[in-house]
Formats: structure tokens, C-alpha cells, sequence
């Protein structure tokens, strides 16, 4: 069944490591660079491997860390070939990649008790946040959930226009109102119509623009309140949404949200045109927050359930 659960097989760990060989191929170049000509792992070796992690947008802070646990096994084990350094580097990523603390996209499935499932979709425009909600809808159906959409973007004509596009594509409903109408009265609608519909998952698009952090703050903040009048718990999850293939500005992106709003999950987009995935493991280390999704294609079923396991495994697979 593999580490991915039910829902995902031969064809979507297929589209994992396809979808990560830009990053795999950018990762190991600068990898075989750093150990080439030596056997051991010593402190140019260990130099070397820095510059490569750094190089492969892992981030300064995450790179440190990794080279610090590796002299640390290294000290310890007196000596240590080039040959272990994928395996120690690999047990080294996996510790730093985040562990949800609850399993239940795992299937696509929702935690009981909790219907509607209320998802609130944070992040900039352009990072392929309208895409990852239809996805989203897409999986959550496939799985034999009902799904409602909330166009709670309001400020940008586009951006409902784009969910309406992939509701009709998922034959997903959608709560709408004009542009320029009030993000939470789309928000409130959005969670009573899910309520009344016995809807098992809602999930609420929201303005795409990166504002100051206080004046993203009260916005998100007064959708959030709208929606615990309707379900007290609500939303259950906070998800913001980044491009992968940006590298270090996903990072930076992440540092304005967080610091905007309690964010509990990860979906990063666009891993398949980029050999900046690197990134995920610095993003994932800076701010404990879980990756839940990757975007490794275009196509409805290329937003992946993300296991660090199969992501480290595909990270490192030598062949392809």
C-alpha cells in the first residue's frame, strides 16, 4: 500500500518522482560535486555539502542545522565514506520535515465529528492557490466527500471567476457574491450553506493579496470570527498556500502569513517546473508547520498527499 495510504499507488508515487526530478537532478549534481575524489566525509567534504544544500535553495538556517547533526555523526562515528552520506543525509532531511499531528488527509478522508470540514485557503496571488482549491474539491469527491466552495477572494473579478471555472469542472457548488461584496458575508454564507446542505467539506478562498500584516490580520481575523458564529471550532484548518518554484520567496512569503495568522498547514505548488524543492524542507523546518500537499503537475490528480518518507525516497532514487 506504500506510505501514501489507499489513495495513492504506483501512478501518483510515479508522478512524485517525476514531478521532483528538476529538484532531484539540481540536489544530486551538487551533491556528487561536493564528494567527488574523496572518500571519507571531512571537513572539506562537509564544506562542500553545504555550499550544495544552500545552492539547492534549502535555506541557510535548515543547511546549518543538517551539516551541524552530520559532524555530530560523524565525530561520533570516527569514520564515516562518502557511500553513507545519502543515507545519513536522508535520515537527517526526513527529522527535519514535519509530522502532521493528525492523519486524516491521508485518504483524503476528514476527522469524525467534524462536518462540515472548514478549510480557510491563505497566500498571494499567482501561487496557484485558485488551482489548489479545484484540486482540492477534485480529491475530497474522489474520496466520496461533498465538497462547497466559498468565493471569499471578492476584491479581484479573476479570482471568482477562476473557482467558479473549477466548480463547474469538479461539479462542485459554490457560494458567490459580486465583486467588491464583504469576504466574510461570503464566508458566513459559504459555512451555513454547508451546514444546511450536510456538506462534509468546505473549503473558503480569500483575498490573494499581501497586505500589511495588521490590515491581513483584522481581515482574516473577522472572517474567522463570521465563521465560529456558525461553527464555534471553525475553520479547522488554515491553509496557505505557496510556490515552490519561487525558492526563498515562498519563504519570505510564509514569514508575512505566519506572522498574520495561525496558519496550520502547507500545500506547496508547482515542485514540477522547478529545481528549487529544496525549499519544502527549509519552510518545513523554520516554522513546524506540516506540508499536507505538493503540486507535482497540472492535472487534477497531481496534488499529492505529502509523506516525508515518499518524499525523501523520491528526493534520492537513483534511477530516472
Amino acid at each position: 500500500m506504500g506510505f501514501f495510504g489507499k489513495l495513492f499507488g504506483k501512478k501518483e508515487k510515479e508522478s512524485l518522482d517525476e514531478g521532483l526530478q528538476k529538484t532531484k537532478d539540481n540536489f544530486f549534481t551538487k551533491i556528487t560535486k561536493a564528494i567527488a575524489g574523496k572518500s571519507t566525509v571531512d571537513e572539506e567534504v562537509l564544506d562542500n555539502l553545504e555550499e550544495a544544500l544552500v545552492g539547492a535553495d534549502v535555506g541557510i538556517e535548515t543547511t546549518v542545522k543538517i551539516i551541524d547533526k552530520i559532524e555530530k555523526r560523524v565525530a561520533e562515528d570516527k569514520y564515516v565514506s562518502t557511500g553513507d552520506l545519502n543515507k545519513i543525509l536522508q535520515e537527517e532531511i526526513r527529522g527535519i520535515l514535519v509530522d502532521s499531528s493528525e492523519q486524516s488527509y491521508r485518504d483524503f478522508s476528514t476527522p469524525s465529528g467534524k462536518k462540515p470540514y472548514v478549510i480557510l485557503v491563505v497566500g498571494v496571488n499567482g501561487v496557484g492557490k485558485t488551482t489548489t482549491i479545484g484540486k482540492l474539491a477534485y480529491n475530497f469527491t474522489k474520496a466520496g466527500k461533498s465538497v462547497l466552495l466559498g468565493a471569499a477572494d471578492t476584491f479581484r473579478a479573476a479570482a471568482v471567476d477562476q473557482l467558479t471555472i473549477w466548480s463547474e469542472r469538479t461539479g462542485v457548488p459554490i457560494v458567490k457574491q459580486p465583486m467588491g461584496s464583504d469576504p466574510g458575508a461570503v464566508a458566513f454564507d459559504t459555512v451555513q450553506s454547508g451546514v444546511a446542505r450536510n456538506t462534509d467539506v468546505v473549503i473558503i478562498d480569500t483575498a490573494g493579496r499581501l497586505h500589511n500584516k495588521a490590515y491581513l490580520m483584522d481581515e482574516l481575523g473577522k472572517i474567522k470570527r463570521v465563521i465560529q458564529k456558525v461553527i464555534p471550532d471553525a475553520p479547522h484548518e488554515v491553509m496557505l498556500v505557496l510556490d515552490g518554484s519561487t525558492g526563498q520567496n515562498a519563504l519570505e512569503q510564509a514569514k508575512q502569513f505566519t506572522a498574520a495568522t495561525d496558519v496550520t498547514a502547507l500545500a506547496i505548488t508547482k515542485l514540477d517546473g522547478t529545481a528549487k524543492g529544496g525549499v519544502v524542507l527549509a519552510i518545513a523546518n523554520q516554522f513546524q508547520i506540516p506540508v499536507k500537499f505538493i503540486g507535482v503537475g497540472e492535472k487534477m490528480e497531481d496534488l499529492l498527499v505529502f509523506d516525508k518518507h515518499e518524499f525523501v525516497d523520491s528526493l534520492f532514487k537513483l534511477e530516472g
